[in-house]
Formats: structure tokens, sequence, C-alpha cells
């Protein structure tokens, strides 16, 4: 994991680069904000996340074992994650199917409200 960047404070918090931007929570020092069009590239963690998030399950079960077992999160922690790195420029280069079918999938939620 040597492409992860460095945590600052507790390792509680499970949100990482742009996602603790957009998720308010001060980011890292330095970090992009979401739609900055910045070069630097997803962490580890963030890439893990779009990779289950583009699978196809048999249902919860499995998913929810997946993300603790892989990211060490919660469902929650993880879906929260997901909903804030939807909206990175750098989460559409590298996952853009994914990333379009959730995007779609949210609005169509919220237009059902």
């Amino acid at each position: 994991m040597s492409d992860e960047r460095p945590r600052s404070g507790s390792d509680e918090n499970p949100l990482s680069g742009a996602a603790a931007s957009a998720a308010g929570a001060g980011g890292e020092p330095g970090g992009a904000e979401p739609g900055s069009g910045s070069g630097r590239e997803l962490s580890e963690r963030d890439r893990a996340v779009l990779d289950i998030a583009g699978r196809t399950w048999t249902g919860p079960g499995p998913r929810e074992r997946a993300i603790r077992e892989r990211l060490d999160l919660s469902p929650t922690a993880y879906f929260q994650l997901l909903n804030a790195l939807i909206d990175d420029p750098r989460a559409l280069r590298h996952a853009p199917v994914t990333v379009n079918r959730l995007r779609a999938e949210r609005d169509r939620q919220r237009a059902a409200r």
C-alpha cells in the first residue's frame, strides 16, 4: 500500500482524500477539492471503493462482507465515502461507467422524492 497517502490524526475517520473534503471533514493540507481538476491520483482505498461499487452482487450480504474485509469499513461509512467519490472528477476518470451509473441512480432517487 505504498501509494496510500499518509493519514493525519485518528484512524477512526473512514473518509480520505476528496471524500473527506466533500463531507466537510477538512481534508488534507494541499488536498484537491472535488471539481478542481487536480492531477493527483485517487488513493488505493478510493479505487477499491469504486471497484466494489462496479461489481455485480447477488445480494447485500456478499457486498457487505467484501466492504468489511477489503476496506475495514462499515457499510454506512462505505456508502458515505462512495457518495462523496462520485462527485470527484478523478473518480470519473478512473471508473467512468461506474460513476455515471451511480450518478444517474442518485438523480433518479432524488427526483422520486
